[in-house]
């Protein structure tokens, strides 16, 4: 479960570390920054583009929201602090080299990066982990990316994503991260959430997801386009205890538990007289039938074989039939 704080901050070093404070309290064992270093990751062209998310041009958004060299670094070091891991999203050469600077221990390469081939390249050259997310890119696009991956040597996990800020449900498609997984059976597959609630990200994992990423911020107050589909640290901690549970659950074959044994006693059914039955007498539906629980005689699954066969001697109304008293 990756919690990202990406530039929720909006510049400010010291909001950044209060996050981190959040992420901790709610027991995550990392977080994921972004990585801008606006300059060598945009040309003057991006000053007239506006996501759908913001008023903001793109440039002005990230020029706001960067945090210079020294003060990545001291964040770095303050999640480490922290007992964390920290990653971060390379959007640049520079930004990259930055961070390898650093000596983080992975990547993560965001969806608008899957098809810049020359960075993917760079960042696979240095030999670390890597997790790439997908999204506005099609099977081709994909298999592309895993081709120079593979080709690289790489480790890394594939996460299906859908960059709209927030996503509606319908727009998730989980169906498109098991297309993945049935594809690239030896990569770990997961899911690059941006809805406004963590069911997403349980039923990714539910169908077996590897990673999920959620945007984080410490509080839902502050202001920033990818706040709307943040997640504070109570649903943080919510998201953690259920992938604990979830990877408990995953598994298994339809077979009675051993630990079912309690209940199945009770809960089972055996066969029964109904009204006395002579030595003798034939058994009919009119003084057999089955009642719980489901120890000490005959189970009800027998209750039709044993129509027309004979009682072995005088059995009492509401006894639990045995093998001893039908006659061979």
């Amino acid at each position: 479960m990756i919690p990202e704080i990406g530039i929720n901050h909006g510049g400010n070093l010291e909001t950044a570390k209060q996050m981190v404070d959040a992420a901790c309290r709610a027991e995550a064992r990392l977080i994921k920054h972004q990585t801008h270093v606006v300059e060598d990751e945009m040309c003057h062209a991006a000053r007239e583009v506006v996501p759908g998310n913001s008023r903001d041009s793109i440039y002005d958004i990230m020029a706001g929201c960067a945090l210079s060299e020294d003060e990545e670094y001291e964040l770095m070091r303050y999640t480490q602090s922290k007992g964390m891991v920290f990653l971060s999203t390379p959007f640049s050469r520079a930004a990259a080299d930055r961070l390898e600077r650093f000596g983080v221990p992975a990547y993560k390469i965001g969806s608008g990066e899957l098809n810049n081939y020359p960075l993917l390249k760079h960042v696979a050259s240095f030999g670390k982990p890597m997790i790439v997310s997908t999204g506005m890119n099609g099977m081709a696009h994909i298999r592309k990316a895993v081709e120079i991956l593979e080709g690289s040597g790489a480790c890394y996990a594939l996460m299906h994503t859908t960059n709209l800020y927030p996503t509606a449900p319908p727009l998730v498609r989980l169906g498109a991260m098991q297309e993945m997984m049935a594809s690239f059976t030896d990569v770990p597959v997961g899911l690059s959430d941006h809805t406004q609630t963590n069911t997403a990200c349980i039923a990714a994992m539910a169908l077996g997801a590897s990673v999920v990423e959620r945007h984080f911020t410490d509080k839902k107050d502050r202001q920033g386009p990818d706040i709307v589909c943040s997640m504070d640290e109570r649903e943080l901690g919510e998201l953690l205890a259920a992938a604990r549970d979830i990877k408990q659950m995953l598994g298994g074959k339809k077979e009675a538990a051993e630990e079912e044994q309690v209940t199945s006693d009770f809960a089972f059914a055996s066969v029964v007289t109904i009204r006395p039955v002579e030595q003798g007498e034939a058994f009919t539906r009119d003084n057999l039938w089955v009642k719980r629980p489901g120890v000490g005689g005959i189970p009800a699954g027998r209750y039709e074989s044993l129509l027309g066969r004979r009682a072995a001697r005088a059995i009492a109304c509401d006894e639990q039939l045995t093998w001893d008293a039908v006659e061979e």
